[in-house]
């Protein structure tokens, strides 16, 4: 009787998550990803698509940006209808489309600075990664990058516990209210060779979030199932740091359970159990 009624009271009264990011036809990242997370994580997923991206799990051959007023239109279609308890953005595409998202009244979103994708093609044209510190960075609740984007939206080089800190604070200083350094970049792989440890920063502290480091190289789409993971728990009304230790061990989870559908990289179990 009780699991009838929290189901029945979860159906009338959903927290909704949406993503704003690219697509993905193969489903291991992008919007296709986003929407599976929010599903496993109990949450009604809305999207707006900003490119279309011909990919699959190992290369990216096409991509093409949706018009930044249809990517607004899209939004406020939704929002009009069902405001979202959180965002998340991706691959945004354009200067453009970062200026409009920033634009419209929605709350704080998880920023997951796309620049690049796994195998090298640009999703955010320079212009954009202006925009996105300019424009994007002061509304962030929480910014996700990894050692690479960190890099490059900060300035800062280097990849010692002492550099990525110091990444954190720019970012902090940027507008973000709150950063993390994904991707177990927290010193070399020499230091901590059997851990992924990734790094929080809330404008004041740090924390230093750890997990065993699960061999195999990784997994396509793994920093979006991390961005959008963190929006779903904080959709279900969790604090941010809470939302961030259970992403990071929903996304270990799905990690540890991942397959290959073909040659390429290795994908996430998105419903994998934790």
């Amino acid at each position: 009787m009780k699991r009838a009624a929290r189901t029945t009271s979860r159906r009338q009264h959903p927290r909704v998550a949406l993503a704003i990011a690219g697509s993905d036809p193969g489903g291991g990242a992008g919007i296709q990803a986003d929407l599976k997370t929010f599903a496993a994580l109990g949450v009604y997923g809305y999207s707006a698509i900003t490119s279309v991206i011909a990919q699959n799990s190992s290369t990216v051959n096409r991509v093409a940006p949706v018009d930044a007023a249809m990517v607004a239109a899209q939004i406020e279609t939704l929002a009009a209808e069902r405001r979202p308890d959180a965002i998340k953005t991706g691959a945004l595409g354009t200067a453009g489309i970062v200026a409009a998202i920033a634009r419209l009244d929605l709350p704080a979103p998880v920023v997951d600075p796309v620049l690049l994708s796994s195998a090298g093609a640009r999703l955010l044209d320079v212009a954009g990664e202006r925009a996105l510190i300019k424009c994007l960075l002061p509304l962030a609740r929480i910014v996700t990058p990894n050692l690479a984007e960190a890099q490059a939206l900060s300035g800062i080089d280097g990849s010692s516990s002492a550099a990525i800190r110091a990444m954190a604070r720019a970012l902090g200083k940027a507008g973000a209210r709150a950063v993390l350094v994904k991707g177990g970049h927290l010193g070399s792989r020499s230091e901590s060779p059997t851990q992924s440890i990734d790094l929080l920063y809330d404008g004041r502290h740090f924390v230093e979030l750890r997990a065993a480091r699960i061999p195999g190289g990784g997994a396509h789409g793994l920093g979006c199932a991390l961005s959008a993971a963190i929006a779903a728990y904080l959709a279900l009304g969790m604090d941010l740091a809470g939302a961030v230790r259970r992403a990071k061990r929903y996304v270990t989870a799905a990690l540890r359970a991942s397959f290959r559908l073909g040659t390429g990289r290795a994908v996430l179990d998105h419903f994998a159990r934790q």
